[in-house]
């Protein structure tokens, strides 16, 4: 099955690409759209939605990145760059040293007083600065070869 899907590239220009899809992600494919879309919309309890947002909502353009997502997903490519990256992470130390960040952070604020949203507002900034120049390389490369052999 193929579907053709209206995208913006980075330069703002209209394109439709043509991409060879299984039925079953073209449906996982529109939950994912449907969910994003939901949960970027503030409902009121006094007023219902407008019958035109769901018009608007069809009509809205995929955008590059979002049609790179879905070939990594679909080809199962996403799952294997992302234990790539857990492998290389754990590798180099990065994961010990998050560890040692949050027991540190936990110390200091007191264990009960330590909720994970404060660990993640406190962490991730470190965790993403802290990973090695070579595994942000490496990925690169990988997702490079990628987007070169299917061609998008």
């Amino acid at each position: 099955m193929t579907t053709s899907l209206k995208c913006r590239n980075q330069n703002g220009h209209d394109t439709t690409n043509i991409i060879p899809l299984r039925p079953e992600t073209v449906v996982e494919i529109r939950i994912l759209i449907l969910e994003k879309e939901m949960s970027n919309k503030r409902s009121s309890i006094n007023r219902p939605p407008t019958p035109d947002a769901d018009k608007d909502d069809q009509d809205r353009e995929h955008t590059l990145q979002e049609i790179i997502n879905i070939k990594l997903i679909e080809s199962g490519e996403k799952e294997r760059l992302k234990e790539l990256l857990r492998e290389r992470l754990i590798e180099c130390g990065w994961r010990d040293e998050m560890k040692a960040l949050c027991r540190a952070f936990t110390r200091k604020k007191g264990r009960n007083n330590v909720t994970v949203d404060d660990l993640v507002h406190v962490i991730t900034p470190k965790g993403r600065a802290s990973i090695p120049d070579s595994v942000k390389a490496e990925l690169l490369q990988r997702i490079r070869s990628f987007l070169a052999s299917s061609s998008i």
